[in-house]
């Protein structure tokens, strides 16, 4: 009998608890909905912002919807406001500046981390060391070195400062990896006949892959967002990017904030694209640094 009443209990208290876990689903997705809407709601914001007039921004309905979609505020911002060289200056230090680093960070990385040399550990050190040095200490011994070398208004003024500031972080993380690489697959491939290079660039490369969709995203926010070497060593507009052209628009357009609602969106736009294709491969970088830890 005992036996039995145990099952029959266990049978009542099997819907509580479906019941229990149903409703603590849906408080968690709730819960999980409102912190989204919080974190997306500013560019929601800004998105509706770019399309209004000073009149409309003024009036008091800041955060509701246009009266009229004023898609030429995008139009004078490309335009008018110079958005378009801006944007294209940015794409080309960034992109240039993220090659670079990948490609200086992964090799110095990969001799540190899986090659034996008496040095390997004080070049480690050293180079983490730039990790502690702040911009603002560096800019004006970058600012007098630039001036004597002829490189100041010009596109190497930024990337040869983004990659050097960049590189340690970089190799700091995929050092990590490559540390965690087991040495068998080097060994079959020497055995296979493979060369350092062949070996690097077609099996240790592939395997690294979350790390290295990681440092690209961190090189790219760095470089994207940055201001203060934008704005101290470049003064020729040919070669300003998105930053420093946004703070020059404010002068221009003080009393038009859709135009610059529209610039800002614009700037905003290639962040969000870059996360949203590699947010999977930081994911995974993450959940593998977590494991190794």
């Amino acid at each position: 009998m005992s036996t039995v009443n145990n099952i029959m209990l266990q049978k009542k208290s099997q819907p509580r608890r479906s019941l229990t876990g149903a409703i603590g689903k849906v408080l968690m997705q709730a819960f999980l909905i409102l912190i989204a809407v919080i974190q997306i709601y500013p560019l929601i914001w800004l998105a509706l912002f770019s399309l209004k007039d000073n009149s409309e921004i003024f009036s008091g309905d800041v955060a509701g919807l246009p009266k009229a979609f004023l898609w030429s505020n995008y139009t004078k911002a490309l335009s008018d406001g110079h958005v378009l060289n801006y944007f294209m200056n940015s794409v080309l230090v960034t992109a240039v500046s993220i090659i670079l680093v990948l490609i200086l960070s992964s090799m110095t990385g990969y001799a540190i981390t899986r090659m034996n040399w008496k040095l390997s550990g004080l070049t480690m050190t050293l180079i983490l060391l730039g990790m502690m040095v702040p911009i603002h200490a560096a800019l004006l011994p970058l600012f007098i070195i630039l001036k004597n070398l002829s490189l100041l208004n010009s596109y190497w003024a930024l990337i040869i400062p983004y990659v050097a500031f960049g590189i340690p972080m970089a190799v700091f993380i995929l050092g990590s990896f490559f540390k965690g690489i087991p040495r068998e697959m080097e060994e079959s491939a020497v055995i296979d006949g493979c060369g350092i290079y062949r070996t690097f660039f077609s099996i240790i490369l592939p395997l690294v892959t979350p790390a290295i969709s990681t440092v690209a995203i961190f090189t790219f926010l760095s470089c994207w967002n940055e201001l203060m070497f934008a704005v101290t060593f470049i003064n020729n507009t040919a070669y300003q990017t998105l930053t420093v052209g946004m703070m020059s628009m404010v002068g221009t357009y003080i009393t038009q904030w859709g135009i610059i609602g529209a610039g800002l969106m614009i700037t905003t736009v290639p962040t969000v694209v870059i996360y949203l294709l590699l947010n999977k491969q930081v994911q995974k970088s993450m959940i593998a640094g977590a494991i190794k830890g």
